[in-house]
């Protein structure tokens, strides 16, 4: 394990960056086709929208499972197992004859590409700790940030030569070359240092970790922030496009331009580990999300112009950068034995509160921008509450 304060190497980012971005990816890529799939599946915008919530359900589930059976049997088993299945599972989507059919096989592909994510924060935890843990999962979003990036942009672009369904095959490419990745990547939980407690060593685990109002504050802190960016996917492809009038490409580079804050505001958030206390970024980040969504919320109610929808969303979905990689070293950071099972907490509240969100930004239908800018302020407030609730007690206790 690395204790040295000293920046963690390059490859390490770069690998378990890959591995992190199996949820960008499999939400993102298909964004801008996202109302060719409604109309020809003959489907509703909200049905639509259930594709994202089944993958997003999938993706909070299965690191529940994904977790602890990696703290049990080792990191590389079940990450390889999770990475085969979502490639079949891809390849399947392509094929989905109706919308119900789509949602199933989106759930399933989440579940299966849970393991990517929850495993690749599990093994970060394994080789590192304190302020070098916290600089580590800040370059890791540099890194994974890219999938954002390229996602909307490539899928814009995609979806001119190519349907839905194509796409949905890009993804199952994308899943081969992660499976050559997970092939690569070597065990880091050796057999003297895994769970050997079974399903009653699981849940008593889990008992554990949601019993500390200090980890507890910090995943739920980070979920809630993260529903106000998982709003924003579910519903501006319908608000800039259908209502603003974006086309699929213009939409794609406005969307990957958020993701470009969430890179830049992380390489700050690495900076500001090396002096800060890891709760005072994450403070600094769920202000600055809030502030973002209260913009956004505001120019939905008054009718304000695209401008104002653009800055508002990207300042609120560019806090991010400082709020993930901050508030993932504070929840794993005391639980280097069960680093599986505290990243599947973290990552189940994160796509539990996108999930529960993404239907309701559509609720009003595709004319109405209102639902996005109500749906994510509340999020982001809610998420600065159980800080100051949670977090800011545990903090203040444990000073001398």
């Amino acid at each position: 394990m690395s204790r040295d304060p000293a920046a963690p190497g390059m490859r390490p980012v770069v690998t378990l960056g890959l591995l992190s971005t199996f949820g960008p990816l499999s939400l993102d890529l298909y964004l801008p086709a996202l109302p060719e799939l409604s109309d020809d599946l003959q489907s509703t915008a909200s049905a639509a929208q259930l594709t994202i919530t089944a993958c997003l359900v999938g993706l909070a589930v299965g690191q529940l499972v994904a977790g602890p059976l990696s703290d049990r049997f080792g990191r590389r088993r079940p990450l390889l197992l999770g990475l085969v299945a979502y490639l079949l599972a891809s390849a399947a989507c392509a094929a989905a004859p109706s919308v119900e059919v789509l949602v199933a096989l989106r759930l399933v592909q989440g579940l299966a590409g849970a393991a990517g994510l929850v495993i690749a924060r599990a093994v970060a935890r394994d080789l590192y700790e304190g302020r070098t843990l916290v600089l580590f999962f800040a370059r890791l979003t540099l890194i994974s940030g890219l999938a954002p990036v390229v996602a909307p942009v490539l899928g814009g672009q995609l979806s001119r030569v190519m349907s839905w369904r194509g796409i949905f095959g890009v993804l199952a490419g994308f899943g081969a070359v992660l499976l050559v990745a997970g092939l690569l990547q070597r065990e880091t939980l050796p057999p003297g240092r895994r769970s050997h407690g079974g399903l009653g060593g699981s849940l008593r685990g889990f008992g554990v970790l949601l019993h500390d109002r200090y980890f507890l504050g910090a995943a739920l802190s980070s979920g809630l922030a993260a529903a106000s960016m998982f709003a924003y996917i579910a519903g501006a492809t319908f608000v800039l496009q259908r209502i603003y009038g974006l086309s699929a490409q213009s939409f794609s580079i406005v969307f990957g331009l958020n993701a470009v804050g969430i890179m830049a505001v992380s390489g700050v958030a690495s900076r500001l580990s090396r002096t800060w206390p890891a709760a005072r970024v994450l403070a600094l980040g769920l202000a600055v999300n809030l502030l973002g969504a209260a913009s956004l919320a505001a120019t939905v109610l008054l009718g304000l112009g695209l401008g104002f929808v653009i800055g508002s969303l990207f300042v609120m979905v560019s806090a991010l950068g400082l709020v993930f990689p901050t508030a993932t070293a504070l929840a794993m950071a005391d639980y280097p034995e069960q680093a599986g099972a505290a990243s599947s907490v973290l990552g189940l509240t994160q796509f539990a509160f996108g999930a529960l969100v993404a239907p309701l930004v559509g609720i009003a239908g595709e004319d109405s921008a209102v639902p996005l800018g109500v749906v994510a302020v509340s999020a982001s407030a809610a998420a600065s509450l159980v800080y100051l609730t949670f977090v800011v007690p545990a903090v203040r206790r444990s000073r001398p």
